[in-house]
């Protein structure tokens, strides 16, 4: 559906971005994720036809639209701020790109309350103005404004990054379940890991203008290609030589591993001694603090209600080396 072929693009001397390819198919929730400033914007934008790389091409459904302009891509666009016009009611936010194609008022209004319909806004919101509405009812209008012209392609730039914690992780059940409904391409670029890994079908990480993995959400957690995405997806453990040696792994290579692949126990086996520090409930699971050969090591325990252990008591930890992630030293 959109292919990026060896983009590059150059702001004076700065290399924003440097051979990034990606294959994004028709269908498909792709998430651009990565810290701030490492790119997932600027290719965003790329696609879009915002900025046009210094060398490279972008194409949609075989066509070649590295130089076709913003209006003739045929791509909605969904903005951070949302970028609606706030003395203007809903209606006519939604509205507006139909206007510009020049439809009939008829059809224009058959499409507007059609749309507002599936992302569940009333009739009577689409008389208020735009700033009447709460932050997840204006992300609702300029989803819904994005949509209603029928783009082959939606693009959305941290479009909850704006709302509280509780109405982003509400939204963001309704945003996937609104892009399985429409069945529309989707690029999505985010700095929320979790957001990430419950949203995609794929996931590009992008750091410091290069893409380090593509792949699955259980790829990139599971399978990280690269010690920055081991490190910035979720939280991982990164164990010491004193472990490392008795495991017979490799002294020039960095070793990690999830919180959850640790397995705790009360009794002696083929493990580590430990000692629990301290312990954090959250009521699906408990976190635990274990010291074992002086390091510290953060472990996910499955809560069954029986099975807690205390500060002070003594355990026995198990660590497979197959569930170790391994990268070279720099």
């Amino acid at each position: 559906m959109i292919k990026l072929n060896n983009i590059f693009v150059k702001f004076g001397d700065f290399e924003a971005l440097r051979d990034i390819n990606v294959h994004v198919k028709e269908g498909q929730f792709f998430t651009f994720l990565g810290p701030s400033g490492c790119g997932k914007t600027t290719t965003l934008r790329t696609i879009t036809g915002f900025i046009e790389p210094s060398s490279g091409s972008v194409f949609m459904a075989g066509k070649d639209i590295t130089h076709v302009p913003i209006e003739k891509r045929n791509i909605g666009i969904v903005f951070q701020s949302y970028a609606l016009f706030p003395t203007m009611t809903v209606y006519d936010n939604i509205a507006f790109g139909l206007k510009i194609k020049k439809l009939s008022k008829s059809e224009i209004d058959k499409r507007v309350r059609d749309i507002a319909a599936k992302v569940d806004l009333s009739p009577e919101q689409l008389e208020k103005a735009v700033s009447q509405l709460s932050g997840g009812q204006q992300q609702r209008v300029a989803i819904a404004r994005a949509l209603v012209t029928g783009p082959a392609i939606i693009c959305m730039d941290e479009p909850l990054s704006n709302l509280d914690a509780k109405l982003r992780v509400q939204l963001r059940n309704e945003l996937k379940n609104m892009q399985r409904e429409f069945g529309i391409t989707t690029i999505y670029v985010t700095h929320d890991q979790e957001e990430a890994l419950t949203l995609s079908d794929c996931i590009a990480v992008f750091n410091k203008g290069v893409i380090e993995q593509i792949g699955t959400p259980n790829d990139i957690y599971n399978h990280s290609k690269t010690e920055f995405v081991a490190n910035f997806i979720g939280d991982i453990n990164k164990l010491d030589p004193a472990i490392t040696s008795q495991l017979g792994l490799s002294e020039r290579e960095n070793h990690f591993i999830r919180l959850e692949r640790i397995h705790v126990l009360r009794e002696r086996s083929e493990g580590f001694d430990g000692v629990i520090e301290s312990q954090e409930y959250y009521g699906l699971y408990i976190k635990y603090y274990i010291r074992v050969c002086g390091q510290v090591l953060k472990v996910i325990e499955k809560n069954d209600g029986v099975k807690i252990y205390n500060p002070g008591e003594n355990v026995n930890v198990v660590i497979k080396p197959e569930d170790i992630m391994s990268y070279p030293k720099e």
